[in-house]
């Protein structure tokens, strides 16, 4: 798809969806990841306290952890610690307390959501992704949990922490991330709709829509301006060969994005 000019969107699932994602970026050179997160997902697994790899997906990319996970294909680690910036982190007390490696430790560039605000959410985005380009990488992709958003935004998430950006602070680093011009994708994980306040599933009729999710769609300029930075031709393709084995959907639209759900639809 990159070498097609697409810009992919692949919506979780859980965080996991990071190793396949930057492997694949992987095998083609150098890149960095903006990660927009609640949490650090920094653990060991003897530490994790659900065993689940969302846990630790940014240690098992970044090469900490056991090696079927964290050396994928030999080409582990998937991201360079300096070629990473964590951006809207709450969870360093709850990771402390149950025992998790501190990202702190690592040599990542940290902005925590008490120090994001600090510096203004436009300022601590560019400083983000400055931090992330410094180093002469192809470009750098995007994960984006729903958890890092304010809980009492968007509640329909697996771990739900208090506090957290709100909807315009995150269209405003989704802004600073277009802003670039070097964001290659971007994938958006965990929000559960059957957690939500009136439990839909997403594609299912309902006349009260999730009053978290309405709040949070309303600031989409961000991802909108993201998504909107090529132009093109419209297109709407399904490849034959995934409507016909019903894994996953791709589908193409105009301006060059390339979404993707895995998994049954």
């Amino acid at each position: 798809m990159l070498d097609r000019g697409l810009f992919p969107v692949v919506l979780g699932g859980d965080c996991s969806i990071l190793l396949g994602n930057l492997l694949a970026l992987r095998r083609r050179g150098r890149y960095g990841l903006l990660f927009l997160d609640g949490h650090a997902d920094f653990y060991q697994p003897e530490a994790s306290p659900t065993g689940a790899v969302s846990d630790m997906d940014l240690a098992l990319a970044s090469g900490r952890g056991p090696a079927v996970l964290a050396d994928l294909e030999g080409l582990g680690p998937l991201v360079g610690d300096e070629d990473v910036a964590v951006v809207g982190y709450r969870d360093a007390d709850e990771a402390a307390r149950f025992g998790s490696r501190d990202v702190r430790e690592s040599r990542m560039h940290l902005f925590d959501l008490d120090r994001t605000r600090g510096l203004g959410v436009w300022a601590a985005a560019e400083r983000a992704v400055g931090a992330v380009l410094a180093n002469n990488v192809e470009g750098f992709w995007i994960h984006c949990d729903a958890d890092v958003l304010d809980d009492a935004v968007m509640p329909a998430v697996d771990f739900r922490l208090p506090g957290g950006l709100s909807g315009a602070d995150l269209a405003e680093l989704l802004r600073a991330a277009a802003a670039s011009g070097r964001a290659v994708g971007l994938e958006v994980t965990v929000y559960n709709p059957r957690l939500g306040p009136y439990r839909r599933p997403v594609g299912t009729r309902s006349s009260h829509p999730s009053p978290g999710l309405t709040r949070a769609c309303s600031h989409t300029s961000g991802i909108r301006s993201l998504l909107l930075r090529c132009r093109s031709e419209s297109v709407l393709s399904i490849p034959e060969n995934i409507r016909s084995a019903r894994q996953s959907r791709h589908v193409a639209i105009a301006p060059k994005i390339a979404v993707l759900v895995p998994g049954p639809w």
